[in-house]
């Protein structure tokens, strides 16, 4: 089948690039030139691992295209889908729908024969309704459905995620519409991926409802280790415990710096303010947000307390910077908050993440950044662990220790343990750890 994906961001490129994996023919499209021409000189904007392989495998096949030409790329496609940010509307919190509409105004000029037309992009509850209000205002003799088909990729596993998915979910109001989609993800029928087939805005909400209880067991378990440190428990511990329950899970149960990323702090936003607007509020989501939102602040000032209760002219060592590993996203990582307090409080900082460096760059200044963990650690009074990179978690704690002018190592994503770290010398301090 023929899809067009408009916008090749994360989302619309690994869906575009799985697509083709499948067979179709794919047409990723997107308003930046200089994004289109890098695709096309087979150059990824974004790290995803195996997204480089599938984008180049599929190309040179001819089944992944790339293109600026949005009224071209829609006239003889099955499926248009709307994959185009929805970030946090300035001053309210809002999700901002105005690239969802634009696309929607486009795709309506360029329709021909029957297509559905396909929101991939997370949006509040009632978007699905006015995206098929535009298109028939537009073109009231076009043929067309629009379906909701939410994403649910995690940074750094999206084509594991989107090719072995815990389920496919469909939302529709006329059967063709939903025939059509699932069509599309016919191949994924071998792995007995479950399909799920709602009314669309049960779909739009299931995504957003979807990550902010993830969003909740994150500020639920790190609530708890603030808990763990003051009666003398371990949190490590305490989550195994309750994430052996069935009931429960144990995932999203890593006591850290708390969530950041592209999805769950402007989704859980855009929740809250929908509950608001519609009379309903979500009291639990809301708590989410703003416990969230003070947890770098805590971060920070642990990281002080560790140092003494003052940081004002010593060189602390960042590793990591990325929100979470096996990604380049910076986007509202935790990183970004806790570097500018300490810079804040006198701190100069030295800093290494495996893929982040080049994005975080463009957010931090008065950063130092090293080419290795070891070059980071050198001449620093304190180590942060910020992200839990595979490469952090067997560090050579001896030259580490020996890199370092002072002892202080703050993890803030438990990777080592405490008594590993005093044979080695260190002052250690964890996250829900007593002492």
């Amino acid at each position: 089948m023929r899809i067009t994906m408009v916008g090749a961001g994360y989302v619309g490129l690994v869906s575009g690039a799985c697509f083709a994996d499948f067979g179709h023919e794919v047409v990723c499209v997107d308003k930046d030139p200089a994004r289109v021409e890098a695709l096309r000189a087979g150059e990824i904007p974004i790290f995803e691992p195996g997204l480089e392989e599938i984008v180049a495998t599929n190309a040179q096949a001819g089944r992944l295209s790339f293109s600026t030409d949005l009224a071209g790329a829609v006239p003889g496609a099955d499926a248009v889908f709307i994959a185009v940010g929805t970030p946090s509307r300035r001053g309210d919190g809002f999700a901002d729908l105005s690239y969802v509409y634009g696309a929607a105004r486009e795709i309506a000029a360029a329709l021909e024969g029957y297509t559905v037309v396909v929101t991939k992009s997370t949006v509040p509850v009632g978007t699905g309704d006015e995206v098929d209000r535009i298109i028939r205002e537009e073109r009231p003799q076009a043929e067309f459905s629009v379906v909701s088909n939410p994403e649910f990729l995690r940074e750094g596993a999206a084509i594991e995620d989107f090719k072995r998915p815990d389920r496919i979910l469909i939302g529709a109001e006329d059967e063709r519409g939903a025939r059509l989609v699932a069509e599309l993800y016919r191949p994924l029928y071998l792995n007995a991926a479950p399909v799920l087939t709602t009314g669309r805005r049960t779909a739009e909400l299931t995504k957003y409802a979807a990550n902010a209880f993830l969003a909740l067991k994150i500020t639920f378990i790190n609530e708890i280790a603030d808990l763990c440190e003051q009666v003398g428990a371990d949190v490590q511990d305490v989550a195994r415990g309750i994430g052996l329950d069935n009931r429960i899970g144990r995932k999203f149960l890593h006591a850290g710096p708390g969530y950041g990323g592209s999805c769950f702090p402007k989704d859980t936003l855009a929740l809250a303010r929908t509950a608001q607007n519609h009379g309903s509020p979500l009291r639990l989501v809301e708590t989410v947000v703003a416990v969230n939102e003070q947890r770098r602040t805590t971060m920070a000032r642990k990281i002080l307390a560790a140092c003494g209760g003052s940081v004002r002219g010593k060189r602390i060592a960042i590793l990591g910077l990325t929100f979470k590993p096996n990604t380049d996203d910076m986007r509202e990582a935790p990183a970004l908050a806790i570097i500018r307090a300490l810079q804040d409080a006198g701190a100069a900082i030295q800093a290494f993440d495996p893929e982040g460096m080049e994005n975080a760059r463009a957010l931090l200044d008065d950063v130092e950044y090293a080419k290795d963990a070891y070059a980071c650690a050198q001449g620093a009074e304190a180590l942060v662990l910020m992200t839990e990179w595979d490469s952090f978690r067997a560090l050579d704690l001896r030259r580490i220790k020996a890199a370092m002018a002072g002892n202080v190592v703050v993890d803030l994503r438990n990777v080592y343990r405490p008594q590993d770290m005093a044979r080695h010398g260190f002052a250690y301090t964890g996250v829900g750890r007593a002492g």
